[in-house]
């Protein structure tokens, strides 16, 4: 039983952690807008995806801690996954030294995902 309370501990660390980071980015592409732009130009990426990626970012969160919907919660998830992954190897690639927040919310999304508690998500 014990071991079970541990669990669902670290799995609410993680995922407060995770949403707390991606709360900050999604935030933060609204109310720095210059700033990001300029960081996805440098980055390689349009601009274009600066606002529709927040949107998401913060319906991810909504997904994940809701629980509503096993489909949403998984793809929020993924979405999650396949963004941090690019972020980390976009910031290795332009050799900028900014990937650790990345691999840190990477480790956040591992640790939520897999701490879950899947007979009742």
């Amino acid at each position: 039983m014990e071991i079970l309370k541990i669990k669902k501990a670290l799995f609410w660390i993680s995922t407060v952690l995770l949403s707390i980071v991606m709360f900050g980015s999604s935030t933060m592409y609204f109310f720095k807008y210059d700033q990001v732009a300029a960081e996805f130009t440098k980055l390689g990426y349009p601009i274009e995806l600066i606002y529709p990626l927040a949107i998401l970012k913060f319906l991810g969160i909504i997904a994940i801690l809701t629980k509503r919907s096993i489909f949403l919660k998984d793809l929020a998830y993924a979405g999650f996954f396949f963004n941090l992954v690019l972020a980390i190897f976009s910031h290795i690639n332009a050799n900028d030294g900014k990937f650790l927040p990345a691999i840190l919310a990477l480790l956040f999304l591992i640790g939520s995902y897999f701490l879950q508690n899947k007979k009742t998500a």
